[in-house]
């Protein structure tokens, strides 16, 4: 009855939580579920382009659009971003590029630049770092397509387009700067033949640089020679191109295509996110399952065979002569459940796992129902931070759990080391990392409004959750362990070399290392090299893989442990599968080396500070994955014999 009673109110937590994030998330401009709230429009309409940051692969370090002189509206408006955009450097702004649906345009003059030292300077060193500038329409992102020499494969998108290149005259060895002054617009819609309503399904870019040329001084009717609509001569090359050099000229122009298109508004999105290699991720999912199931067969050998043996043996002495001559995990019943040392903080590591654990279950079953896909920007870090905040409550009751377990007095001294050990490492790490993004005027720099926001959420609703959670947890009666512990330490025998704990902790992290590091290399991937991640179905079975395999990984390296009567489990355990964030650091690192081209130290120092974060919340996890597992098999096995 208790046990339907701790689900019922488990299952109202969740709800609750779900509701509470969902009604926030709902609060942003830009939200939707796939599939609700088209646009539709008619002939003429207007359509406002908005844009976004400037991405370099080379540097990390977003840029707000207008921090180069690019032509500007006459007023420049932000739009309302949530807390996950903030923090991923967006800053979505309008523009002067507008418009009309179904009306093509050729050769739109925007503004015409007179570039000076400081100017050509900033544009020149955009170009250097091959920044990308990003735009949005109904809230699509603008991709430039690339098609492949092949005709069968589909086209590859990449988001944005560069700010300009680098090249040289013909003849010249000299390297010049050139800009990207001339955007050829293709906006895709599917019409609506019975109302003749149109929706914006595709919007793509090929961007051109050319010197415009005009006879006559400058003023606001002068037409082009290089790009006439009135004689219909448009750009179709870069010939001529562009130079950015000081004193030189830029002439920003744009043309737009309407073209119809048999894809739905509700199918929009599936060319951005289009899985080329999909064989690759099964191969993962195959690797993975091959571990999991030689893990699978060593547990079983040892729950079915050797432990069924042991027990029925253990059973079956009588005599205390024989009990004497016994080895293995029976004699170190009355020390196996001691209390380790520094047994608070394993409290608080354990709590802090848990609510991580939740965390993360919670925020793929919402990526898993199409909640947060790349449509709603910035949904899926706004959903995992609020839903980090309201799994406190998770976190105080299991780590108060164990610390009765421990004949531990003081819970609330427990709920505030496990409200700020974690959240205060990883604040530290983000403040320093910010104040150098700061320090590179990037608006990838969190505003101190939004610091403000993140404190209050920490302060405001964590802390207390883990209080409660640590209240409810501490009232409950404590567990009882399956044996008594006796009150002199048993001496430990020494142990053979592969018995040693950092050997033993390190070999136990390579397996769920080894189960996940093919999909983590297409995470690496989405977050430094600016792609789509959207294959939240693979990393569902990838998650439950990395579940079963800390499990297993930790419950056989703990019974070899037991039988070689070494009782101090409680921290290896969880240290085990907690070691395979040390393979995560060490392959970020050879991923660092091998596939990005960051040259900066500050975007260097950026990249190890945001993977440093990303370790210690793996370790944590996967440790506390370990532990449990370990917690339960040793309260099996010694409830199953009996003890003297």
């Amino acid at each position: 009855m208790k046990s339907r009673t701790r689900s019922t109110s488990a299952t109202t937590t969740t709800t609750i939580v779900t509701f509470v994030v969902l009604l926030l998330i709902h609060g942003s401009h830009s939200f939707y579920l796939p599939g609700v709230a088209p646009q539709d429009f008619v002939k003429g309409d207007e359509l406002y382009v908005k844009v976004n940051k400037l991405t370099s692969t080379k540097t990390q370090l977003p840029y707000s659009y207008y921090s180069i002189p690019y032509c500007r509206p006459k007023k420049i408006v932000d739009s309302a971003e949530n807390l996950g955009e903030v923090l991923r450097g967006d800053r979505i702004e309008n523009s002067p590029y507008v418009f009309k649906m179904r009306e093509p345009q050729m050769c739109n003059v925007i503004c015409r630049l007179s570039l000076d030292a400081k100017t050509a300077k900033a544009f020149k060193e955009k170009i250097d770092d091959e920044y990308r500038v990003n735009m949005i329409l109904d809230n699509l992102p603008l991709v430039f397509p690339i098609r492949r020499v092949d005709q069968e494969s589909p086209t590859v998108y990449q988001l944005g387009f560069h700010v300009g290149l680098k090249g040289q005259y013909t003849g010249t060895k000299d390297e010049k700067y050139f800009i990207h002054n001339h955007l050829a617009f293709t906006v895709k819609y599917h019409r609506d033949i019975q109302t003749d309503y149109a929706r914006i399904v595709g919007f793509e870019v090929k961007p051109f640089s050319v010197k415009h040329e005009y006879e006559g001084n400058w003023n606001e009717k002068t037409r082009l020679t290089t790009c006439d609509p009135h004689s219909k001569h448009t750009v179709v090359n870069s010939n001529t191109p562009q130079e950015v050099a000081e004193n030189k000229e830029i002439i920003f122009t744009y043309d737009v295509e309407f073209q119809e298109s048999d894809v739905k508004w509700a199918s929009r999105w599936d060319a951005y996110l289009l899985m080329s290699d999909d064989q690759i991720h099964w191969f993962s999912i195959v690797n993975s399952l091959m571990i999991v199931l030689f893990l699978s067969g060593m547990v079983a050998m040892i729950m079915l065979r050797t432990l069924y043996r042991d027990i029925s043996k253990y059973n079956e002495l009588e005599t205390q002569e024989e009990a004497q001559e016994e080895t293995g995990w029976k004699l170190v019943h009355g020390d196996v459940f001691r209390p380790p040392t520094n047994s608070d903080l394993l409290c608080v590591y354990v709590g802090t796992g848990v609510q991580f654990f939740g965390m993360m279950l919670v925020t793929m079953i919402f990526a898993l129902l199409g909640f947060l896909s790349p449509s709603n920007r910035g949904g899926l870090m706004t959903a995992m931070l609020l839903l980090w905040v309201f799994m406190g409550l998770l976190a105080g009751y299991a780590s108060a759990r164990l610390y009765k377990l421990f004949k531990g007095t003081e819970w609330k001294r427990i709920a505030f080391r496990t409200a700020i050990t974690f959240p205060g490492i990883v604040s530290a790490i983000f403040f320093v990392l910010n104040a150098l993004i700061w320090g590179q005027k990037s608006s990838g720099a969190v505003p101190f409004g939004t610091m403000f926001a993140l404190i209050v959420l920490w302060f405001g609703i964590s802390v207390p959750l883990v209080y409660v959670g640590s209240f409810v947890g501490f009232k409950k009666p404590a567990i009882e362990d399956p044996v008594k512990t006796n009150k002199i330490p048993r001496q430990i025998p020494e142990q053979a070399w592969y018995m040693n704990p950092i050997f033993s902790i390190l070999i136990g992290g390579i397996l769920p290392f080894g189960a996940v590091f093919i999909e983590l290399f297409f995470i690496l991937t989405s977050i430094w090299l600016n792609q789509f991640y959207y294959i939240f179905g693979f990393l569902f079975l990838v998650f439950v893989i990395l579940i079963v395999t800390c499990a297993e990984i930790t419950i056989v390296l703990c019974y070899f442990q037991l039988c070689s009567e070494d009782y101090q489990w409680w921290w290896r355990s969880y240290l085990t599968s907690g070691s395979s964030a040390l393979y995560l650091f060490l392959y970020a690192t050879f991923y660092f080396f091998t596939k990005l081209e960051i040259t900066k130290l500050v975007s260097g120092i950026l990249y190890f500070g945001y993977m440093l974060i990303a370790s210690y919340a793996f370790f944590v996890l996967t440790g506390t994955i370990g532990f449990y597992a370990c917690f339960w098999f040793t309260r099996l096995i010694y409830s199953s014999v009996k003890i003297d």
